[in-house]
């Protein structure tokens, strides 16, 4: 029979208590040495709650805090506001649109004053919950259509009012949700289709329409020879043949040049392009023609700008070399060189700090969070927890990879947080409460919540 736990301690993990103090600390090191400087007083910058570190010091107080309280709640209360705190959340990233406050073009976040909240970031927490709701109630058939566009809408809906608000890097992030949907019985199908989909984006990158449409048809064309036996005996081939032709050709030729010429915009669509090493071709002309003009001149030295974060990123992680430069000994860092170093590119500061062998611990400490999240995953019994647990991978797992793509190269500059270690309130919180509540849960894994 089931006894509730009397404290925290008893049924707690941990092991995943310790990962999330030992990065959180690590990240306060790292905004620490980004920010401290030589003739800094110490005490009085962080008693004065204007330096970075010293905010999130108060951040990271206030949210252990949190963790206590959410460790002394009952679990049932986790699936009883599901529903409720999803709307809350949705109010709460529409009311961005009426009382927001627009940062670096953004206008994604509401001013309290101590600091700036982010609903799209928190609402991660409210989306899983949730959609772990939603799948663990015993009339869902998640093999379902109707299921699965259900748990799609309550997954993506978040991710669609971030992209009106301007937030891109933040909307990507809540595809992290198909790992859980996954784990419950999405068909393979899906993410075969979306890998492919993927792939053709690639390819209609790196080469010109004209040429793919030319070589879709000549492939369809080879293929129809190639199988007119059996598509004498059996049409459903023919069938699939010219539906795949015409769906990449489409895609290609209209859907990928729609999108970069009026869904993105256009720094978004150089720096997607930039990263596969061509020209944007949807926009040379356009650009052409307002090349003398102060708008096409501000989105010139943006893009320069965006080159110049990477560039500079890129510099700092290599100047670290195996050992590292050594704490408070970054030249690239210590010299405000690397933009946005203490927020999106905290992960220079470890790289030109602690080298390879840091960087290379940092990543196995990521790892090791993502494996105990599995493993607890794995080890419930009741599928609320479970569709939880997934959950929080796949969000933790998606941010520290595109995150450390951006830093190095890898990937477009999207601003997409580093898990626990960038300087953040709203970033700190949303990962705290996911890591706590998931705790919870776990150290009440006997019971069985819907």
């Amino acid at each position: 029979m089931y006894h509730k736990n009397p404290s925290i301690s008893k049924g707690s993990d941990w092991i995943m208590i310790g990962l999330y103090i030992i990065i959180a600390l690590i990240g306060l090191l790292c905004i620490f040495s980004v920010e401290y400087r030589s003739n800094d007083n110490m005490v009085q910058s962080i008693l004065g709650f204007k330096k970075n570190y010293s905010k999130q010091l108060f951040y990271f107080g206030a949210c252990c805090l949190l963790a206590i309280f959410l460790l002394l709640t009952d679990s049932k209360l986790f699936t009883a506001m599901a529903n409720l705190s999803y709307l809350a959340g949705i109010l709460l990233i529409l009311a961005t649109f009426v009382v927001g406050k627009e940062i670096k073009g953004s206008k994604s976040w509401i001013p309290l004053g101590f600091m700036n909240l982010q609903p799209v970031e928190i609402g991660k927490i409210f989306t899983a919950l949730a959609l772990a709701k939603y799948l663990s109630m015993p009339e869902v058939n998640f093999r379902k259509p109707k299921s699965q566009l259900i748990a799609a809408a309550i997954a993506f809906a978040p991710a669609m009012l971030s992209i009106l608000q301007g937030e891109t890097g933040l909307a990507l992030v809540y595809f992290a949700f198909l790992i859980p949907m996954y784990r419950e019985g999405l068909p393979p199908g899906y993410l075969v289709s979306g890998t492919a989909m993927a792939v053709l984006l690639v390819v209609s990158l790196l080469f010109k329409t004209s040429t793919l449409l030319i070589a879709f048809a000549l492939l369809a064309i080879v293929l129809i020879y190639y199988f007119r036996r059996r598509l004498k005996r059996n049409n459903r081939l023919l069938v699939i043949i010219l539906s795949s032709w015409a769906f990449c050709s489409l895609f290609v030729g209209v859907v990928v040049p729609f999108a970069f010429k009026h869904v993105f915009k256009k720094y978004q669509a150089d720096r997607i392009f930039m990263m596969v090493g061509v020209d944007n071709p949807f926009t040379g002309n356009a650009t052409a023609e307002i090349a003398n003009s102060e708008d096409a001149k501000l989105k010139q030295r943006k893009n320069e700008q965006q080159n110049y974060n990477v560039r500079q990123s890129k510099i700092a992680i290599g100047s670290g070399g195996f050992l590292g430069k050594g704490f408070l000994k970054g030249t690239q860092t210590q010299g405000d060189f690397v933009p946005e170093q203490h927020t999106d590119f905290i992960f220079t500061s470890v790289g030109e700090n602690f080298g390879f062998w840091g960087s290379a611990l940092l990543m196995m400490l990521y790892l090791g969070l993502l494996l105990r999240i599995v493993t607890i995953a794995e080890r419930q019994r009741s599928t609320f927890s479970r569709v939880y647990a997934y959950g929080v991978a796949g969000i933790i797992f998606f941010h520290v990879a595109v995150n450390i793509c951006v830093t190095i190269g890898l990937a477009p500059v999207i601003g997409i947080t580093l898990p626990l270690m960038s300087y953040g309130g709203s970033s700190l919180l949303t990962f705290t409460v996911l890591i706590f509540i998931l705790i919870k849960l776990d150290a009440d894994r006997q019971m069985v919540l819907r």
